[in-house]
């Protein structure tokens, strides 16, 4: 980057998941974080002791964005996403917006127009799809490794789920609609980029099974979950205590979702197993394949003969190791979104692929909560299909281009 300026940066949310925006502080390299945000003046002292040097700590985003950012992570809680980046996109920062993009379908619609009316760039935290194991699931997939696929089934065991989730704002659904939205919006996303396609009808089931039962409960205002995390958790789940005061939201779901390409998929999380990792199957017209792990020491397995039960595979991939958490996904995310900031790249990523998560994840939760009935997902509508995709094509099959590259769809480039 020797010659090159440094991207401005700024930061706004201060809390778990703003480790990430180490990877963009870079001086001299192509990248600072010029600025820090959050409503806890404590975290905003901590945050600029961390980078030093002449970084700005704020506590509205009105200061931030008066900082002349060329890009700003948006790490806030769920709820505060749409607001946060309509802002910062209208003042013509290019904004790195957490997963998920909203906690409504209107909410994501409203920032996707945002970026269509500004031309600023848009790009949203899916940091699964730079995860070893969902990559080596892809390339399989486009080698034909099990056919034609048909079929996906996930299961997400959140072994820690009670530690995580139900202890902070997490737990209160008008956070953030529901852990069927928050947690599942990577899992979905996954299903979709491995279909590629996007959901269109959904029905699922679910409740709150064990966290709900708690008389215990703690008010965590200004509390992170370094503050209270045990890594050893609290077993069995129904002796997790402090929850959070307000715990509306499911800790099992079950979702059956038919895809606009006609795959059919499922999705499973439970916030109370011992375990905790994800496990795709992809079925084919010519096989199946499993991952096993999702981190670190993952492989991907392969059955493409008949048989009966046989554990062995005919293929075993392994997955190669990652070098940070989430498999290395993170900072290979932060490294595109700023390419992506810098000259408009293509991204793994893709805004209409994090509208369409929002979306099923938000009828999942209706159809649960109603007892199961049938939700059709809410079309995406044309002007911003078309802006961030460009006609012809459906979305699913331009996610590497689909994400606005330079605020122009493809037919105007």
């Amino acid at each position: 980057m020797a010659g090159v300026d440094d991207l401005r940066i700024g930061v706004i949310g201060l809390g778990m998941r703003s480790r990430i925006a180490d990877y963009a502080h870079r001086p001299g390299e192509g990248s600072r974080i010029v600025g820090v945000c959050d409503v806890d003046r404590t975290r905003v002292d901590r945050a600029v002791d961390h980078y030093g040097g002449d970084v700005a700590g704020v506590t509205t985003l009105v200061e931030l964005l008066a900082l002349d950012l060329d890009g700003v992570f948006v790490l806030t809680p769920d709820h505060t996403h749409e607001a946060i980046a309509v802002a910062a996109l209208e003042a013509g920062v290019a904004a790195f917006v957490e997963k998920p993009l909203a906690i409504t379908v209107a909410g994501a619609d409203r920032v996707l127009d945002a970026a269509r009316r500004t031309g600023s760039r848009l790009y949203v935290g899916h940091n699964m799809r730079h995860m070893p194991v969902i990559l080596a699931m892809r390339d399989l997939i486009a080698r034909g490794a099990v056919g034609e696929v048909k079929a996906i089934w996930c299961r997400h065991f959140v072994g820690h789920g009670g530690d995580f989730y139900f202890r902070d704002w997490h737990a209160d659904r008008r956070n953030s609609t529901g852990l069927l939205l928050q947690k599942g919006a990577h899992d979905l996303d996954v299903i979709h980029w491995l279909a590629g396609a996007y959901t269109a009808r959904v029905n699922a089931m679910g409740g709150l099974l064990v966290y709900g039962a708690s008389p215990d409960r703690v008010d965590r205002s200004g509390q992170l979950m370094r503050d209270w995390f045990d890594p050893k958790g609290s077993w069995p789940p129904a002796s997790v205590s402090g929850l959070h005061p307000v715990v509306d939201v499911e800790d099992l779901s079950m979702v059956h979702l038919a895809l606009d390409n006609g795959v059919l998929a499922s999705y499973q999380q439970c916030h109370f197993t011992p375990d905790y990792w994800r496990n795709y199957t992809v079925l084919g017209s010519a096989g199946r394949l499993e991952n096993f792990g999702d981190t670190d020491g993952a492989v991907v397995k392969v059955w493409d003969r008949r048989s009966g039960y046989r554990e062995v595979p005919n293929h075993v991939v392994e997955v190669p190791p990652g070098d940070d958490f989430h498999g290395g996904a993170d900072p290979l995310m932060v490294a595109e979104f700023l390419r992506f900031v810098r000259d408009g790249t293509p991204t793994l990523t893709s805004p209409v692929a994090a509208r369409q998560a929002v979306a099923a994840g938000c009828a999942a939760t209706e159809s649960l909560r109603s007892g199961g009935q049938p939700v059709d997902v809410p079309r995406l509508a044309e002007p911003l299909s078309a802006y961030f995709t460009g006609p012809p094509g459906h979305p699913s099959d331009t996610a590497t281009r689909g994400t606005a590259m330079s605020g122009r769809s493809e037919g105007e480039r």
